[in-house]
C-alpha cells in the first residue's frame, strides 16, 4: 500500500468517526453526546483499583531502580575489581540500564501490538528478575553492566506499556490519577531504595542485596498478571467483541446491561476504522505516517518533546548521583540526606495524583515548570559561592560552608517538589495522544525519547561537572528547564476530561490548545445537560 492510500484512510476514518460519534448537525471535531451517555462511571469500582494497583507495580520496579543505583555505588568500594570505581566506571554502569531501557522501549509498543499488553509486562518482569539476580552475584565491573543493561530492557518495557495499560482500561475522569499512580510508585520505589541502602550501607557486601531485593515486586506482579484482563481495545482489535464486554463489565460493574452494551458500542465503532487501517497497512507505512500525516506528526511532537523534556531537566542524573554529590559537598550521611530528596519527590507526586484530573494537566505544568527553573538557578548560585576556594570544582575531602550545603539541599527540595508537582507525571499521559493504530509506535518513540535523553544526561553528567563547572552544570540545565516550560506554554493542549478517541479530533488544525478548551467546554454542558435529565427522570 502506498503512503498516499494510507493517507486516504485515515481521512476515511476522520470522516467515520464524525458519522458514527456526531449528533446531527454539529461540526467535524465536536464531542460524541453518545460518548457523552455512555461514559457511565460514577463510581469507582474495587476492580479497577485493584487492576491499577497491579500495574503499578511496574512503576515500583523502575523507582527501585532508579534510586538503588546511587547507595550501590557509593557502597560497592572493590567488590568488583578496582579498589574504587572510577567516574567513567560509574557513568557505563548507570548508563547501561538506560541504553537497555531505550531498546526495550522502542519495541515495546509494537510487541505489545502484537501479543497485547499484559505479556510484555510479564517480558518485562522475567528479565528484571534476571538481571537483578545477575547483578546481585557478580564480581566484574562489566559483568554488573551487563546485568544492569538487561534490567533496563525490562525497564524500558515496563515504562512504556503500564501507562498504556492503565489508560487503555480507565474511566476517562479518572484516566489521568489512574496513570499518577504508576508515577506515585516510581516514587515510592525511589523511596524504599533509599531506605533499603541506607540499611545496608554499614553492612560487608550489602549492595548485593540492595540490587538482589528487586526480584521480590518483580515475583509479585508475575504472579498477578496471570489474573488480570487484556485491555478492551486491543480484544476488539483482535476480534475477541465478547470477552471486552466481560472486561467491561467488571470495570463499570454498577452500570445497566444496555449502558455496558452502549460503552462497548461507541468503543467499537471508535476503533473499527483504526482497526481496518492496522489490518490492511505495514508496520513501516504506520510508522511512516507518524511524520507524514499531520494528526499523527503534532500528537509525537508533543509525546517526545515532553518526554525530552523530563529528562533534559537532569532530574534523573540527581537520582543517580544524589548520595555521591551530597557526600561530595560534606553531609555526613549523603545516602540519608538523598531520602529526603526522594521522600520529596513521593509526597508532591501525591499532590499530583489529586489534581491532575481536576486541575488539568496543562496548568500543572505551566504553573510548576517556573519553580524547576528557580530550584536549579538558586542551586547554581549556591555551587558557584561554595567552591570559590576551590577554583569552582568539587574536590574529595575538601571542606564546605555549612551554609552554602544546605542551600543547595534546598534548592533540590525545591527542584524537587516542582518536578514531581508536574513533569515527573505529565510526560507519561502520553498513550492519551495517539489514535489506536498508532498508540503502540507513537508512544515507544516516546519512551525511546525519554530514555535516549536519559542516557545523554546521565553518560555526560559527571563530565559536564568536571568540565563546566558544577555551577555552570546546574545553570546549563535550569536553561533546558525554561526552554521546556516555552515548549508547554505553546504546544501542550489540555486534555483532561475527553476520552482517548476525542482526543484524536484535537490535533486536526494545530497543536489543539484552544480546540481542547472548546471541546472540554462542550463536554462539561452536554454533561451538566445529561445530569439535569437524568434529576427529571428520577423526580
Amino acid at each position: 500500500m502506498t503512503q498516499s492510500s494510507f493517507d486516504e484512510k485515515r481521512q476515511a476514518k476522520d470522516h467515520t468517526q464524525d458519522e458514527l460519534y456526531e449528533v446531527r448537525g454539529n461540526a467535524a471535531g465536536d464531542v460524541s453526546q453518545y460518548a457523552v451517555v455512555a461514559e457511565v462511571e460514577k463510581h469507582t469500582t474495587w476492580f479497577v483499583w485493584l487492576l491499577v494497583a497491579c500495574c503499578t507495580i511496574s512503576g515500583l520496579l523502575f523507582g527501585y531502580d532508579t534510586g538503588v543505583i546511587s547507595g550501590t555505588l557509593v557502597t560497592i568500594n572493590g567488590d568488583l575489581g578496582p579498589a574504587q570505581l572510577s567516574d567513567g566506571q560509574k557513568e557505563f554502569i548507570t548508563s547501561a540500564t538506560t541504553l537497555g531501557a531505550l531498546l526495550g522501549g522502542l519495541a515495546a509498543g509494537a510487541l505489545s501490538d502484537w501479543t497485547g499488553r499484559r505479556p510484555v509486562l510479564g517480558i518485562a518482569d522475567i528479565i528484571f528478575i534476571g538481571g537483578a539476580l545477575g547483578q546481585a552475584v557478580c564480581h566484574t565491573v562489566w559483568s554488573m553492566i551487563g546485568c544492569r543493561f538487561l534490567i533496563g530492557i525490562g525497564v524500558g518495557l515496563a515504562s512504556c506499556i503500564a501507562p498504556l495499560y492503565i489508560q487503555e482500561l480507565s474511566p476517562t475522569r479518572l484516566r489521568g490519577r489512574m496513570v499518577v499512580l504508576n508515577v506515585v510508585m516510581i516514587t515510592f520505589g525511589q523511596v524504599v531504595a533509599y531506605g533499603i541502602d541506607a540499611g545496608f550501607a554499614n553492612v560487608s557486601g550489602g549492595w548485593r542485596w540492595m540490587v538482589g531485593l528487586g526480584t521480590v515486586p518483580a515475583g509479585i506482579q508475575l504472579v498477578f498478571l496471570a489474573f488480570l484482563p487484556e485491555s478492551p481495545r486491543i480484544l476488539i482489535r483482535k476480534g475477541n467483541i465478547k470477552a471486552a464486554h466481560r472486561v467491561l463489565e467488571r470495570v463499570y460493574s454498577q452500570a445497566t446491561a444496555e449502558q455496558i452494551d452502549l460503552q462497548l458500542q461507541v468503543l467499537r465503532a471508535s476503533v473499527q476504522q483504526s482497526i481496518d487501517i492496522a489490518n490492511s497497512t505495514t508496520f513501516f507505512e504506520r510508522f511512516n505516517s507518524m511524520i507524514t500525516v499531520p494528526v499523527n506528526r503534532r500528537a509525537l511532537i508533543i509525546g517526545c518533546g515532553m518526554q525530552a523534556f523530563q529528562q533534559l531537566c537532569g532530574f534523573n542524573t540527581l537520582m543517580y548521583y544524589s548520595a555521591s554529590l551530597f557526600q561530595e559537598i560534606g553531609f555526613d550521611q549523603p545516602t540519608a540526606v538523598g531520602l529526603i530528596v526522594s521522600g520529596t519527590n513521593f509526597i508532591f507526586t501525591l499532590f499530583a495524583l489529586k489534581y491532575i484530573d481536576i486541575v488539568g494537566r496543562r496548568r500543572i505544568m505551566i504553573f510548576s515548570a517556573p519553580g524547576m527553573v528557580f530550584g536549579l538557578t538558586l542551586a547554581s548560585i549556591a555551587f558557584y559561592y561554595m567552591t570559590l576556594h576551590t577554583g569552582g570544582d568539587l574536590v574529595n575531602g575538601a571542606s564546605y560552608s555549612r551554609s552554602w550545603s544546605a542551600i543547595v539541599l534546598l534548592s533540590m527540595i525545591i527542584f524537587v517538589a516542582s518536578y514531581a508537582t508536574g513533569l515527573g507525571n505529565i510526560p507519561w499521559q502520553q498513550g492519551e495522544l495517539f489514535g489506536l493504530e498508532v498508540r503502540g509506535i507513537g508512544t515507544s518513540l516516546s519512551t525511546a525519547t525519554n530514555w535516549a535523553s536519559n542516557l545523554l544526561i546521565g553518560s555526560t553528567y559527571l563530565s559536564l561537572m568536571a568540565k563546566i563547572t558544577p555551577a555552570g552544570a546546574f545553570g546549563f540545565y535550569a536553561g533546558l528547564c525554561l526552554l521546556g516550560w516555552l515548549f508547554c506554554l505553546f504546544c501542550f493542549p489540555e486534555i483532561a476530561g475527553l476520552s482517548l478517541e476525542e482526543v484524536q479530533g484535537i490535533f486536526r488544525d494545530g497543536f489543539g490548545i484552544r480546540e481542547s478548551q472548546r471541546m472540554r467546554n462542550q463536554k462539561r454542558e452536554m454533561r451538566m445537560q445529561q445530569d439535569i435529565k437524568a434529576g427529571r427522570g428520577d423526580a
